[in-house]
């Protein structure tokens, strides 16, 4: 691990205040970081391998703990899968672990990245923004809690096309401002 697991931690935060929640990216995001309902662990996993025990102590720890007390995990690999092919390679791993363990349906992950990329966009492309985090981090969902999210919210469709806008319209520039890459 390059950072100090605080340092992770911090810089994860940093990154969920200023882009996700300042940008708005995620609606859904502040309730539970008010509510102190977001647990941050930080792997000092080097390969996909010990990664996938961390993912497995996780979820663990998410799905035997009320809602109440821990919502969601964000998972932070800052030794492990630095390049973007590799993380996405080692999603596969992760959605099959779900699988064998019975949670699909009960948790979701959700990815990001320092250079997470859609398939469809270029490199640079400012809307790959939406998903790139100041390390490799697996976030650890409740599928009942999406569900309750996407039901009281309007038109959940339309949060991926808002933000596309909110970062074409802020620019790499203006991403680059928020200063919410990695602080080492």
């Amino acid at each position: 691990m390059n950072a100090p697991a605080a340092v992770v931690v911090q810089d994860t935060r940093n990154w969920l205040e200023r882009a996700v929640i300042g940008l708005n990216l995620c609606p859904f995001a502040k309730a539970v970081l008010v509510k102190d309902q977001i647990h941050f662990a930080v792997s000092e996993a080097s390969d996909p391998h010990a990664l996938l025990g961390d993912l497995s102590t996780e979820l663990d720890a998410l799905v035997a703990l009320d809602p109440s007390v821990r919502e969601t995990t964000l998972l932070m690999a800052p030794g492990c899968l630095a390049e973007f092919i590799d993380f996405n390679e080692f999603l596969g791993q992760a959605g099959r672990m779900l699988r064998k363990r019975g949670l699909e349906g009960v948790i979701q992950l959700a990815s990001f990245h320092p250079d997470y990329q859609f398939a469809d966009a270029q490199a640079g492309d400012v809307a790959n923004c939406t998903n790139r985090s100041p390390y490799p981090t697996l976030h650890l969902l409740r599928e009942s809690s999406i569900a309750r999210a996407v039901e009281a919210f309007a038109q959940p469709e339309a949060i991926y096309e808002a933000n596309i806008a909110t970062l074409q319209k802020l620019g790499p520039g203006g991403w680059a401002a928020l200063g919410v890459g990695p602080s080492t």
